[in-house]
């Protein structure tokens, strides 16, 4: 059975990600990243979605990023509550680059085809890592990168979501039976999501524009 490795953050879109590639016949192995994130909630979330998704593995792995300056990690720094212009402080530099190399060593280790990621490019937060050329680009460094890769196999990095927007992932996710209240979208860790953070008003937008 062909395997894929799946970046699981606890949010819609990775939930999402996960349950197509289970659908096209992967067995999958989730990886979620502890990177010292504000929003702890994110784990948790993502533990229940790979038990719902039944995953063949589900490692969480431990990478402390807060030495970067983004307000997901610096105690510090505000996470944004209003539209800003350009790319806001929640961007952890180079987080996606290090997520897909941490990836695509577990992918190699385990003998996987493809790795799995939610980024979208249309209702985003303007972040570099989350647009089709990054993906593209990055596909072309894998494909010389691992020792699978130069002997002739292929390691697929495969971004399903990248052209949709919010509203067409929600919609998509509960087309498919997803239980969208395992997940966790808010860059806070409240008891309840704060509606106020750049992800939740993307959230929220997208929710009432399908009316539910």
């Amino acid at each position: 059975m062909k395997k894929a490795v799946c970046l699981l953050s606890g949010g819609i879109d990775s939930f999402l990600t996960a349950y197509i590639a289970k659908k096209k016949g992967y067995q999958i192995y989730c990886l979620t990243i502890d990177y010292g994130q504000k929003a702890r909630k994110e784990i948790e979330s993502a533990k229940k979605i790979a038990k719902f998704l039944n995953a063949k593995q589900h490692l969480i792995l431990k990478t402390d990023l807060s030495f970067l300056k983004s307000s997901l990690t610096k105690r510090e720094m505000k996470i944004p509550q209003k539209k800003v212009k350009g790319i806001p402080s929640t961007y952890v530099p180079a987080r996606n680059t290090i997520f897909i190399s941490l990836a695509l060593g577990y992918a190699e280790s385990i003998s996987a085809d493809s790795i799995f990621i939610g980024v979208n490019s249309i209702d985003f937060s303007g972040y570099p890592d989350c647009r089709p050329i990054y993906i593209k680009k990055f596909q072309k460094l894998i494909n010389f990168a691992t020792k699978k890769t130069i002997l002739g196999e292929k390691i697929k990095l495969i971004a399903p979501l990248i052209n949709l927007s919010k509203s067409q992932i929600i919609k998509k996710a509960i087309s498919y039976g997803l239980d969208i209240s395992l997940t966790w979208s808010c860059y806070k860790n409240g008891k309840k999501p704060c509606g106020k953070c750049p992800s939740c008003r993307i959230r929220e937008k997208a929710i009432s524009e399908i009316k539910i």
